[in-house]
């Protein structure tokens, strides 16, 4: 990004914004960042309940979009207002999910894309399988605990209740005795982990 570039057609807020997308960006600002997700989470987090009418699934959807812009922010461009281009991905994801959702597929909620560009998804099929489709998911399922147990014990124990025991995250609080605020904290730090351990194996998929 250039920091010469016009940005008088924005609004002061995002111009402001932008200062915070340069910081984050140019100057390793990982605060300018976290300014920025706490200024929207909240309106994000309320379209996407909206959407799909289900607090976990929001919250949960919040938090990819956000992984999503901050992996991406590099590509953001101000020809349009920071919002605009975090709300257009919150959306977009948000559609993909509830698209899988209709056709009954339970995936674990990273996308891994590896060097040639190439997205691959661990789908498994919720409903009536082949002896062939449930070998491919039980092959999935055990390549997923592979790449879990890599993860720190606090971490594996709360990926292993969301994700494969599906507790919502109230339970998952009340189980373990931790804030609400701390489970959601430290479940996105295990998916980023997550992420990277698989990312960095994708050859072995």
């Amino acid at each position: 990004m250039n920091e010469d570039i016009n940005i008088d057609h924005l609004s002061e807020k995002a111009q402001k914004d932008y200062e915070l997308v340069l910081r984050a960006t140019k100057g390793k600002d990982q605060q300018a960042f976290s300014f920025l997700m706490e200024r929207y989470k909240d309106s994000i987090y309320f379209m996407l309940l909206k959407m799909v009418n289900n607090k976990d699934d929001a919250d949960d959807l919040t938090i990819e979009a956000f992984g999503k812009a901050f992996n991406r922010l590099s590509q953001y461009t101000p020809n349009y207002a920071f919002s605009t281009w975090l709300f257009k991905i919150a959306t977009n994801n948000c559609i993909d999910f509830l698209r899988k959702k209709k056709k009954n597929v339970m995936s674990i909620d990273n996308r891994i894309q590896n060097k040639d560009g190439d997205t691959i998804m661990f789908e498994l099929k919720s409903d009536a399988m082949d002896p062939e489709q449930v070998a491919m998911k039980d092959q999935k399922i055990k390549l997923m605990r592979t790449y879990v147990k890599q993860l720190k014990p606090r971490y594996e124990t709360l990926v292993e209740m969301r994700y494969f025991k599906e507790m919502s995250y109230d339970e998952i609080s009340i189980e373990l005795n931790l804030p609400l605020g701390t489970v959601k904290a430290q479940l996105f730090r295990a998916r980023e982990f997550l992420y990277n351990i698989m990312k960095n194996s994708i050859e072995t998929i």
